[in-house]
């Protein structure tokens, strides 16, 4: 089983999806960004280091959520949620072919990875919860 770790970047009281491109192993398909863990580095060390490579933007984790496995047709993952906050830097997407901000009511329009849906419907209200608090 790959551990793969996903950001869920808040900008309250939305969160970012990003697009994977054509020629990647999920086409057209939106997800939380994020990557596989290297070995050695703690799913936390991998999803700062992850987010800075894919998006340019440092990162602070806030929590971790309820993990997800999951299976594709050619590989078994589980996918750690990090809910995380932007903490200086501007997104530039190096992996991904588009970006969009997204309320939670907004979630079941957008075409999602298997896993990340899987993620969403299982923290629901647990991310219900963190996009309302401290609302500024």
């Amino acid at each position: 089983m790959i551990e793969v770790c996903c950001a869920i970047v808040l900008n309250r009281p939305r969160m970012l999806a990003v697009q994977r491109g054509p020629d990647s192993s999920h086409p057209w398909l939106w997800e939380f960004p994020g990557g596989k863990t290297q070995p050695g580095e703690t799913p936390e060390q991998c999803i700062v280091r992850e987010i800075e490579e894919e998006l340019t933007v440092q990162i602070e984790v806030l929590c971790k959520l309820l993990p997800v496995k999951f299976v594709y047709p050619t590989k078994h993952i589980q996918l750690i949620p990090f809910v995380c906050q932007i903490v200086s830097g501007d997104i530039i997407l190096n992996e991904h072919i588009a970006q969009k901000w997204f309320n939670l009511n907004e979630w079941q329009t957008i075409d999602w990875s298997g896993a990340d849906r899987e993620l969403i419907l299982k923290n629901q209200e647990r991310l219900k919860s963190l996009l309302s608090d401290n609302q500024e």
